[in-house]
């Protein structure tokens, strides 16, 4: 399967998600496995569990490079796209901060923890290192310049019959194919399919679709559809917390294997969504990528936590990519 036309397609999409406020300073730390601090050695390179080294500092400069305390350019080093800091070099641009403290290159908050040298600590990298063992992704949370959240999603208008949205007829709307649970907290192991769709702590899923080719042309509507629980006939969801999910659109579908580590790589992320029953949300909306599969991954960074049995029997619950 090649995935190439619909990351194009979906690069244009990229939302505004960052800051780019020259001068406002930050630390980092790590989420995933490895996590804590990111350090600096006296050379500038960036380290994550490595103990005795100072906490490093960060700039945003105009262009969205960085600098650290120093004043040395953050630059991402050629081949292996190591993340360092060298006296004399010019800032890599192009990075940035979400509203929710994420840092991004190019909208994309993904990053790659590989060990440096076989030891217990490990490198930042933007990708995972060809050919070496143990590079996993992980999340840079930064601890101020966040951007300005944007504007609260309009009130849904009120529904037509008991549900918050119905689906079109049969044939006219994408069921997920495959729903894969993983974790980060275990990101070696594989959970295989499963009916239900879960976010809470560690714990994420990847929704895949299939998208026939006779939308070739059409506008594909990514849609989270979250009905009262006294309105479901066959389905049922546990729902606490803040209330606080992500969805993002990912480089391929999983597979039945997929772990945490083997997960594919988000391309566009569509940022925070504050989910509450009785509503239908409109996540994105895509050109149609025809004849290919996309994997959406849905996941939260704050304490919300939904469990839910994806059904299309009234009322429809779940994730959902609507042609039009």
């Amino acid at each position: 399967m090649k995935y190439s036309s619909v990351i194009a397609a979906l690069a244009t999409l990229s939302q505004g998600l960052g800051t780019r406020e020259t001068g406002c300073c930050f630390h980092l730390d790590a989420f995933g496995d490895p996590s804590g601090p990111v350090v600096q050695l006296d050379d500038g390179q960036n380290r994550i569990e490595q103990d005795g080294l100072p906490e490093g500092q960060y700039c945003l400069t105009a262009d969205g490079g960085l600098t650290d305390a120093k004043g040395r350019g953050c630059i991402l080093t050629p081949p292996t796209t190591q993340w360092q800091c060298d006296a004399g070099a010019s800032p890599t641009p192009g990075f940035s901060i979400t509203s929710d403290g994420t840092l991004s290159y190019h909208d994309d908050t993904t990053f790659y923890a590989c060990p440096s040298n076989g030891n217990k600590d490990f490198n930042i990298y933007d990708q995972p290192v060809e050919n070496q063992q143990g590079c996993v992704p992980i999340w840079l949370q930064a601890d101020n310049c966040q951007a300005t959240p944007p504007a609260p999603e309009p009130t849904p208008p009120p529904p037509t019959s008991k549900c918050p949205r119905d689906l079109p007829a049969v044939g006219d709307y994408e069921f997920p194919h495959l729903i894969i649970p993983i974790d980060s907290a275990n990101p070696k192991t594989c959970y295989g399919t499963q009916y239900n769709g879960s976010a809470h702590g560690t714990i994420s899923s990847i929704f895949n679709f299939d998208i026939p080719t006779s939308t070739q042309g059409k506008t594909c509507s990514i849609q989270f559809l979250f009905p009262e629980q006294s309105t479901l006939e066959t389905s049922a969801y546990t729902y606490s917390g803040d209330g606080v999910f992500k969805f993002a659109i990912l480089n391929g579908p999983a597979s039945e294997w997929t772990t945490f580590e083997t997960s594919p790589k988000v391309v566009t992320d569509y940022g925070s969504f504050s989910l509450s029953p009785g509503n239908a949300y409109d996540i994105a909306s895509i050109p149609c990528p025809a004849g290919q599969a996309i994997g959406i991954w849905f996941h939260t960074t704050g304490n919300g936590v939904l469990d839910f049995f994806q059904d299309y029997n009234p009322c429809p619950i779940g994730v959902y990519v609507v042609p039009k």
